[in-house]
């Protein structure tokens, strides 16, 4: 219980962090939303006009009263109305919510598939051919770019071979370019983990009772040593979520895909403030929320840390 309330007020203070912190970039940020609001239909406006607006947009008000605005819708779960489409912002990304999410779930497949696998059997087969092979990806994963990647996989598997589509959405063939650009940059750094926190827990005192008694490495592995090498693992797939959720950006922009990584992205060049305001916040919470499940699971998998939390 003491624990609990611990990360709720962790939690709310975070947040009202992250909503002065959004607010405050958004005041010092260069130019103007109200001129690029009236004229996104490339018409000449008077400064009496564009008073006019910023007049009814309350931007003339002081600053803190502005905040104390914002701050107050905010616990409505108002985040405010965009100036382009002059749709409510939480509904805008809402919309685009999904298709983040199917993005992120997708490239979280595929980390999964390639690195638990690799990172396993590097750990059991020690300068064999597939340790080699795990090693290279974990080079070759970090060293490269995520964008660099794509471009790549653009060129051979949707311009040259003709596999796969390079934009847009609509079929699952849509996201396999952009789930691999992800994966694979993000598979490179969780076979190196798994390697290492598996090696870490077969050197423990437990496992090594267990090959006492006549068990088998794999059995081992999978029965003793894999349950005690999954914290440092867990607790980087939160955080990876994480990654995951902001830095599909630069691919949704690189593949036209229509999630809220394009759509931020749109915003900040028309300035549209609110938008990006309530981006932050609503990112913030998501990964804030991943994050108190994580050490929920972290104490499931390893009752200790949970013990030390309380003392």
């Amino acid at each position: 219980m003491r624990m609990l309330l611990k990360r709720s007020t962790e939690f709310f203070i975070f947040i009202l962090l992250l909503s002065l912190i959004s607010f405050v970039f958004m005041k010092l940020a260069p130019g103007d939303a109200v001129r690029e609001m009236l004229r996104a239909d490339d018409v000449a406006v008077t400064s009496s006009q564009i008073e006019e607006q910023r007049e009814a947009l309350g931007l003339n008000d002081p600053v803190l009263v502005q905040y104390g605005q914002w701050l107050g819708r905010l616990v409505q779960f108002d985040l405010g109305t965009s100036y382009m489409t002059n749709r409510p912002v939480m509904e805008e990304l809402l919309d685009k919510l999904p298709a983040t999410l199917l993005l992120t779930c997708s490239s979280l497949l595929v980390l999964i598939v390639i690195a638990i696998p690799l990172g396993t059997l590097s750990t059991l087969y020690p300068n064999r051919v597939v340790d080699r092979i795990s090693r290279l990806l974990a080079v070759l994963g970090t060293s490269v770019p995520s964008f660099w990647l794509g471009l790549l996989l653009i060129e051979g598997f949707s311009v040259r071979a003709r596999l796969f589509p390079s934009m847009g959405t609509g079929s699952i063939a849509h996201l396999v370019l952009p789930s691999l650009t992800l994966g694979l940059t993000m598979a490179a750094i969780y076979v190196r983990l798994i390697r290492s926190s598996l090696l870490d827990s077969l050197k423990q005192d437990f496992v090594r009772g267990a090959r006492s008694r006549g068990l088998g490495g794999a059995k081992v592995l999978i029965r003793h040593a894999l349950r005690h090498a999954l914290p440092p693992v867990v607790t980087m797939f939160g955080v990876s979520i994480g990654s995951l959720l902001g830095g599909t950006v630069v691919i949704e922009v690189l593949f036209a895909y229509p999630g809220m990584g394009k759509f931020i992205v749109d915003a900040i060049q028309s300035r549209d403030y609110p938008v990006i305001q309530g981006y932050m916040v609503l990112m913030g919470l998501i990964v804030t929320v991943v994050h108190m499940l994580v050490d929920l699971l972290n104490d499931v998998l390893n009752p200790e840390s949970r013990l030390k939390g309380e003392r």
